[in-house]
C-alpha cells in the first residue's frame, strides 16, 4: 500500500484548499485495507475534527486517542473516515452544530470492541449535546428523486440496494439530539437510503433528545442495537425501509414519563406519511426484540404501525406502555389480514389496539401466531436481561442467528455488558 505521510506544514496547505484539521502525524499504520492511491492522514491525539474529508483522502483516528468535533464533519464521495477501537470523540458545542455525515460514495470504518468501544459524546452531558451520525447511501427511498437529508442537506436514494457505506461496530453515542431548529432535531444514528452492503452491529444511542435510530428508506441490515432513554422514539422508520434487524433493545425507564421529553414510541413505523401506498413499501423483518417503556400513561404506544407500513416481527417482548402495540391505517391492517405482515411469538403487557378494526386481538391471538397479551412479564431495575421460551427460527436466512426465544438478551449471554452505558 502506498502511504503519503505528510508533515504538518505541508498539510496546512492542503487544509486551505480542502479541509481544516488541527494536527497531523507520521505514525505508522499496519492496516492495508485502504485504497493504494489514497492519501492517509493520521491525526494527533487531541486534534479537532472539522471540515471535509474529500475524494482520495483517508483520515485515521488511531486506537485509544481522543478527539474533538466542531461543526459538521463531512465524509465526501471517495473519502474515508477510519476510527480504531477505544477512540473517544467529544463534540465541543461552540457556535457550530456538531455532527458527522457520510455522504453518498463516502465511507466510514469505525470498529470498536466490547472492551474498547468507540465513544462519541459531548462536553454537554445532557440530551441535545450534539448532532449524531448521518449516513447517506444509494439505496432506495419511496419518497422519489431529489431527496436530501434533514441534517447536512445531502442527497440520498437510488437503486443500488447492495450499496456499502462502510462499517459501524461497537459504538456508543451519547447525548445526541441537537435541535437545529424548531422542527428538526437529530437522532443518534440516521440511515438515509443506506444499502445492505453496510455493516451495522453493536451500537448504543444513550440519552438522546430525539430518536435513537431512524431509517429513511434503504435496505441496511442491523444487529445488536440498544436505544437507552431517548426522549422521542427509540426506533423509527419510513420511506420504504425493508432491511433486517435482530437483537434490538429499547429501554425508556430513565426518562421522566411526563411532558414532551418522556420517551414516545419504542418503535414508530411508517411507510410514507404523504402516500401510504408508496413503493417499495416499508417492510423490515425484526427478530429478538426487547422493548421496555417507562410506564407512561395516556396514549403512549409501544410499537406504532401506521402510514401503510408492513412489518414482520418475531420473538419480541413489549412492556411498560399503556398501548403496547397499535395498528393505525387501513393499508397496515390489511397487510396483517392478508399475511403480508407477520406478528409471531410476541409477548405484550397489554392487549393490542386496532384503529381501523380490520385486524383484531382475536387474529393476533390465533394459536398459530404464538402471541400473548396482558402478560405480567417484567425486567429487573436497570436490567434488559430476560427472555420467554419459544420462538421462531429464522436462520434459514444467513443474516439471522438461530435464537428461538422471545426477547433480545438471554441471562447467560448478555451481549450488552461492558460496552453500553446503563
Amino acid at each position: 500500500m502506498k502511504r503519503n505521510y505528510l508533515k504538518c506544514m505541508v498539510w496546512a496547505a492542503i487544509v486551505s484548499m480542502s479541509m481544516s484539521m488541527a494536527a497531523c502525524s507520521s505514525d505508522d499504520d499496519d492496516n492495508d485495507d485502504d485504497d493504494d492511491d489514497a492519501t492517509e492522514i493520521v491525526l494527533e491525539d487531541g486534534a479537532t475534527l472539522e471540515g471535509d474529508i474529500v475524494n482520495g483522502q483517508t483520515v485515521l483516528l488511531k486506537e485509544g486517542r481522543s478527539f474533538k468535533l466542531s461543526g459538521g464533519y463531512a465524509v465526501k464521495n471517495g473519502g474515508l473516515l477510519k476510527i480504531e477501537k477505544g477512540v473517544t470523540i467529544t463534540a465541543i458545542k461552540d457556535d457550530a452544530v456538531d455532527y458527522i455525515i457520510v455522504e453518498q460514495g463516502g465511507k466510514i470504518d469505525a470498529q470498536g470492541t466490547a472492551d474498547k468501544p468507540i465513544v462519541m459524546t459531548a462536553e454537554d452531558k445532557n440530551p441535545k449535546g450534539w448532532g449524531g451520525i448521518h449516513i447517506c447511501g444509494y439505496a432506495h427511498s419511496n419518497k422519489g428523486t431529489g431527496v436530501k437529508s434533514e441534517i447536512g442537506n445531502a442527497p440520498y436514494g437510488g437503486n443500488k440496494e447492495d450499496d456499502n457505506s462502510g462499517t459501524l461496530r461497537y459504538i456508543r453515542l451519547e447525548y445526541t439530539g441537537y435541535a437545529f431548529d424548531e422542527e428538526t432535531e437529530s437522532n443518534g444514528v440516521t440511515f438515509y437510503g443506506v444499502g445492505n452492503g453496510t455493516t451495522v452491529e453493536y451500537l448504543q444511542s444513550y440519552k438522546g433528545a430525539d430518536d435513537g435510530f431512524e431509517f429513511f428508506g434503504g435496505s441496511v441490515n442491523v444487529k445488536y442495537l440498544v436505544a437507552t432513554d431517548n426522549e422521542d422514539d427509540s426506533f423509527d422508520w419510513t420511506e420504504g425501509w425493508n432491511g433486517k434487524a435482530q437483537f434490538l433493545v429499547a429501554d425508556q425507564r430513565g426518562t421522566s414519563g411526563e411532558g414532551d421529553s418522556n420517551g414516545d414510541c419504542l418503535i414508530e413505523a411508517d411507510n410514507l406519511s404523504s402516500n401510504f401506498a408508496a413503493t417499495p413499501v416499508s417492510c423490515p423483518t425484526l427478530s429478538n426484540v426487547t422493548l421496555i417503556g417507562n410506564g407512561s400513561t395516556g396514549s403512549k404506544r409501544g410499537v406504532r404501525l401506521r402510514a401503510g407500513t408492513q412489518v414482520k416481527i418475531y420473538n419480541a417482548i413489549i412492556v411498560g406502555k399503556p398501548q403496547c402495540l397499535t395498528t393505525e391505517t387501513t393499508e397496515t391492517e390489511q397487510s396483517l389480514v392478508d399475511g403480508e405482515s407477520v406478528l409471531n411469538y410476541i409477548t405484550l403487557a397489554t392487549d393490542i389496539v386496532c384503529n381501523e378494526s380490520l385486524y383484531s386481538s382475536a387474529l393476533f391471538g390465533a394459536a398459530d401466531n404464538h402471541n400473548t397479551i396482558n402478560s405480567t412479564f417484567s425486567f429487573a431495575e436497570g436490567s434488559v436481561v430476560g427472555t420467554v421460551d419459544g420462538g421462531a427460527d429464522l436462520s434459514a436466512d444467513s443474516f439471522f442467528t438461530n435464537a428461538q426465544y422471545q426477547g433480545a438478551v438471554e441471562a447467560d449471554e448478555d451481549w450488552t455488558a461492558g460496552w453500553t452505558k446503563k
